[in-house]
């Protein structure tokens, strides 16, 4: 799809490809372990190899199923990654033998349960792109600069969906009842695809919206986007890049409960500070769907979907952000950390302002 992006700035050319090289990522847990218990907690460096594909490894090593396996999040096959995993410490001694090309052993510790999908609180991100002219270099600057300042837009990057990025279609046939698919793991994730599409859309469509605000009178704002005269003054007055909209669903950052926004100035400067965010729905059941003028725009990019639906953030604050210019081999290295879901793709593309893949 076309994608808006948050940014002013034209799109800049440089080199990105993920490799173990050019694309290092390190977990950061949720809690600090223990060191006690019945679970070993293993930090596992691996590259070129999937989250799933390190669990089959271990478990085919052991002679055990996969779901013995305990870990927080999926990581990028083709990189080089560090993430926490945990097992059953009765294996403790057959782990001392365990030797595979892709994968070592950091070190080891232990807690009293097993890692569980979500246990993390995010990850930490090192990043080279190529072919770097100077004036890129500054670019890239100025960009990494805005997104520290005022964040960025969360979309569900290119893994998403797929090694040739159409999984979401098979998913909408399925959420449809046009298609069948008996793996229930398979379903979920087709499935889950289709949602996270739908977010895309929602999202780009509501910077798009940004992007107007920003460039037109409230005069010219009101015939454009079918708003009342009222709501669109109070998005001009808005000072964060992402404006909020009357029945808005916020959540408080980096967690927190759920509410609607109503329009409060109050809420506006919570937003600066980072107390709270957007969010955007993953259709669904059992979930809070927006309300007001959101919700109309929310409608467009809702379907009827037998599956859990969720909010998830629509902006999210990356920190510890560093970036360095070498010149003398025209490259720029950068490195940051993201909250638990989101994409550093979805940063590069945001500071490309194209897509990378």
């Amino acid at each position: 799809m076309d994608r808006f992006y948050s940014l002013g700035h034209s799109s800049i050319e440089f080199h990105f490809k993920q490799s173990p090289r050019d694309f290092v990522v390190e977990e950061i847990p949720l809690y600090e372990f223990s060191g006690e218990g019945e679970h070993l907690v293993l930090l596992v460096r691996k590259k070129n190899m999937s989250t799933l594909e390190l669990v089959s490894v271990l478990a085919k090593y052991l002679g055990i199923q996969n779901k013995e396996i305990g870990y927080a999040g999926l990581k990028d096959k083709h990189a080089m990654t560090k993430q926490y995993i945990s097992i059953h410490k009765k294996y403790e001694e057959a782990l001392e033998r365990f030797e595979h090309p892709d994968v070592k052993i950091v070190s080891k510790t232990y807690h009293d349960n097993k890692i569980k999908i979500g246990h993390l609180q995010g990850n930490r991100f090192y990043i080279k792109v190529k072919k770097v002219t100077p004036t890129a270099a500054k670019k890239i600057d100025e960009a990494l600069k805005n997104i520290a300042d005022f964040g960025m837009p969360n979309y569900f990057g290119y893994q998403r969906f797929g090694n040739d990025g159409d999984n979401h279609f098979d998913g909408e046939k399925i959420a449809k009842g046009e298609k069948k698919e008996r793996n229930p793991k398979i379903r979920k994730l087709l499935i889950s695809a289709y949602q996270s599409h739908l977010f895309n859309l929602w999202l780009s469509r509501r910077l798009e919206i940004n992007t107007l605000v920003q460039n037109f009178t409230i005069e010219e704002l009101e015939s454009i986007l079918n708003l009342p005269n009222d709501e669109v003054a109070k998005l001009k007055l808005q000072k964060h890049p992402f404006k909020m909209i009357s029945g808005d669903i916020m959540e408080h950052y980096p967690y927190g409960r759920l509410f609607d926004f109503d329009g409060a100035e109050e809420d506006s400067q919570r937003f600066l500070e980072r107390q709270i965010s957007v969010t955007g729905l993953l259709s669904g059941t059992k979930v809070k769907v927006a309300s007001g003028i959101a919700g109309t725009i929310e409608k467009d990019f809702f379907q009827e979907i037998n599956a859990e639906g969720a909010r998830r953030y629509a902006w999210v604050y990356p920190t510890q952000i560093e970036g360095r210019y070498n010149s003398m081999e025209a490259q720029y290295e950068m490195n940051f950390t993201l909250p638990k879901g989101s994409y550093a793709t979805v940063l590069i593309e945001e500071i490309a302002k194209r897509k990378i893949q």
